[in-house]
């Protein structure tokens, strides 16, 4: 009779924990704490990632993982685009521009040595271009044969494959293959068997799979499964769900296929796994879609990107022993009273709301705030006010030792100097600011702030100055310190005194993507924002920060990433809106906290608050039950 462990390999242990790492894959344990027996096993999961820089759909992916790959082209109702965003495994960034901006490009490669060919720039104009991507700028190859798009694609920048596709006018369905060697493509004579297009490839050269495709008449999805040797095609088990027009990424014996449009053209959600005999199902994705972009190493591990509906959401396939949960926003406690240019400081779990305004200055009243309120993690409950209201108040430190500064005090009283300490209880009179100013950027404690940049207001007779001053808070008096590079306001900061960041904001002539560093002496210009934006919160560390909403041409919900020396998408927030605080201080940016703003065009109040965890794994561990 055989055991476990004849079988396995592995006793059936009795411990009084669970194991914390992966040595324990395939074993059964009796946990005699909790009185039963459990066991560690594999599961797969797609769970949400980083936005893409632009919504579309269309688009070619390549990539040699799931952490390094990339997505470029396609379209979205604003029209045909060139980006390239890059995937470093927590977010998209700004790669170089196609030469031409088209839709229904294929791709194959790497991020350092990627392929672009065929596709569209109108419903009517289709391209025989291929480009290539030495990991910084695309550069012009030799042109397909055939000019035609929604290609099957596999390979690499110097042996790839691309087989079927369509073009129009006339409406035209091809079975036609061609090779590229790195240098030029040549027809191979071995035809797809089949006039298809919508096709999805993965794999090598000479060992590549093509699934779904469409022939453009009934059966709308036959579900064609064939696979590749560099000459001839084989026809392999019919799909187990049968779609076109989908993603997918992985290598001949482990590949998944996922989204699409079925028989009755309706996006679907279905994923499946082909193991180069088989296909299995697989967890769906989270929403149906189809035309979606797509990068992996195999069906382990990848992701798929954009599509139709049309989005900028991703989404990343893991199987592993690990249950993974992306990085998300989750909605909190709302404000007891809705204000945009508040002041914000402390974490998530314990924040601290002052001062802002609740409507336009033209309301009756004075709409400046002097209110002020404390976040336990799941809700706000009033606290002693500010002995002075205003809106556009700086903050930083915590929430039993917070600073607020400057600010507009509102009727018709030019910016104010006044800084104010909170001490968990009430707010006391601090020493003035050196420069009387409103919407700066703060960062540090208590007793050792920094703000950055800000306005001059003096009315009357009215006028305004953008500043780049700098000072120092030691927790009695304000001090000048270097000037910033840019001169600036409605920016935001995060940091330390003597390690601070700031980013964005308003400047003459209009809205900035500029990020400073502060290394306790003086600022130097780091890389800039991947969009210009002012009004947003910025919580963090200087080498671990997140940018979350603001004005970037519009109200805007995207988030983004810095690692102390590039941006990167990041999910972006629930809701779009400007003007917005923070909190988080002290911590990376995997434990935030946003709230207040303004989600309209006028400065009126909103109370929404989201909080932000970064991604986190755990060891899949399950409990044996019977039935």
């Amino acid at each position: 009779m055989s055991t476990y462990k004849n079988l396995i390999g592995k006793d059936v242990n009795f411990l009084t924990t669970d194991p914390d790492n992966d040595a324990a894959e395939g074993q059964i344990w009796y946990n005699s704490t909790s009185g039963v027996f459990k066991d560690l096993i594999v599961g797969e999961a797609w769970s949400a990632s980083a936005a893409l820089l632009n919504s579309g759909y269309a688009s070619g992916g390549a990539g040699a993982s799931q952490t390094d790959g990339m997505i470029f082209g396609g379209q979205n109702p604003g029209g045909y685009f060139n980006t390239t965003n890059e995937y470093n495994g927590s977010g998209f960034s700004t790669g170089g521009n196609l030469n031409t901006a088209k839709a229904g490009l294929s791709g194959a490669g790497t991020v350092p040595a990627g392929l672009a060919f065929g596709g569209r720039t109108s419903p009517t104009a289709f391209l025989n271009e291929s480009e290539e991507y030495n990991g910084s700028s695309w550069t012009e190859g030799n042109n397909l044969n055939t000019a035609r798009s929604y290609m099957g694609e596999a390979g690499t920048q110097t042996a790839a494959v691309a087989v079927g596709g369509f073009s129009n006018p006339p409406n035209t369905k091809y079975n036609n293959v061609e090779q590229y060697n790195g240098t030029s493509w040549s027809e191979t004579g071995s035809d797809y068997p089949g006039n298809m297009y919508d096709i999805q490839g993965a794999g090598t050269l000479t060992a590549a799979v093509f699934a779904g495709g469409t022939p453009g008449g009934p059966p709308y999805a036959p579900g064609l499964t064939t696979e590749y040797d560099g000459t001839n095609f084989t026809t392999a088990a019919t799909m187990g769900t049968a779609a076109y027009n989908a993603g997918m990424f992985g290598t001949q014996t482990s590949a998944i296929y996922a989204g699409g449009v079925n028989e009755s053209f309706s996006p679907i959600a279905t994923s499946q796994k082909y193991d180069g005999t088989t296909w299995t199902a697989t967890p769906s994705l989270a929403s149906a879609r189809n035309a979606l972009a797509a990068f992996g190493a195999d069906a382990t591990a990848g992701l798929m990107g954009g599509g139709v509906p049309v989005t900028d959401t991703t989404q990343e396939f893991t199987r592993s022993i690990n249950v993974i949960t992306g990085a998300a926003w989750a909605s909190g406690g709302n404000l007891n009273t809705g204000r945009t240019g508040l002041g914000g400081a402390g974490s998530q779990t314990a924040a601290l709301a002052f001062g802002g305004t609740v409507a336009t200055p033209s309301t009756p009243g004075n709409p400046y705030k002097n209110e002020s309120e404390e976040y336990d993690g799941s809700s706000w409950s009033e606290g002693n006010n500010l002995n002075q209201a205003r809106s556009g108040i700086a903050g930083g430190g915590t929430q039993t030792a917070a600073i607020g500064a400057g600010g507009l005090p509102g009727g018709g009283v030019s910016n104010t100097a006044n800084s104010e300490e909170y001490d968990g209880t009430s707010w006391a009179e601090g020493n003035n600011l050196v420069n009387a100013s409103y919407n700066r950027a703060g960062a540090g404690t208590q007793t050792a702030t920094i703000l950055m940049g800000g306005g001059n207001y003096t009315n009357p007779p009215p006028s305004f100055n953008f500043i780049s001053n700098t000072e120092y808070y030691d927790g009695t008096s304000w001090s000048e310190q270097n000037d910033m590079n840019t001169a600036r306001y409605i920016a935001a900061g995060c940091g330390s005194q003597t390690s601070s960041l700031v980013s964005g904001g308003s400047a003459s002539p209009g809205t900035v993507a500029n990020v400073e560093e502060w290394n306790g002496t003086s600022w130097s210009e780091v890389n800039d924002l991947l969009v210009a934006n002012q009004g947003h919160a910025l919580t963090g560390l200087q080498t671990a920060a997140l940018q979350a909403a603001g004005y970037d041409g519009s109200l805007t919900a995207a988030a983004f990433n810095y690692n102390g020396t590039s941006w990167t998408t990041a999910p972006s927030v629930a809701t779009a809106r400007q003007s917005l605080a923070g909190g988080g201080e002290g911590s990376t940016q995997t434990s935030s906290i946003v709230f207040g703003g303004t989600i309209t065009p006028a400065p009126t109040g909103y109370q929404q608050t989201e909080e932000f965890t970064g991604e986190t794994s755990a060891l899949n561990i399950k409990t044996i039950t019977t039935s």
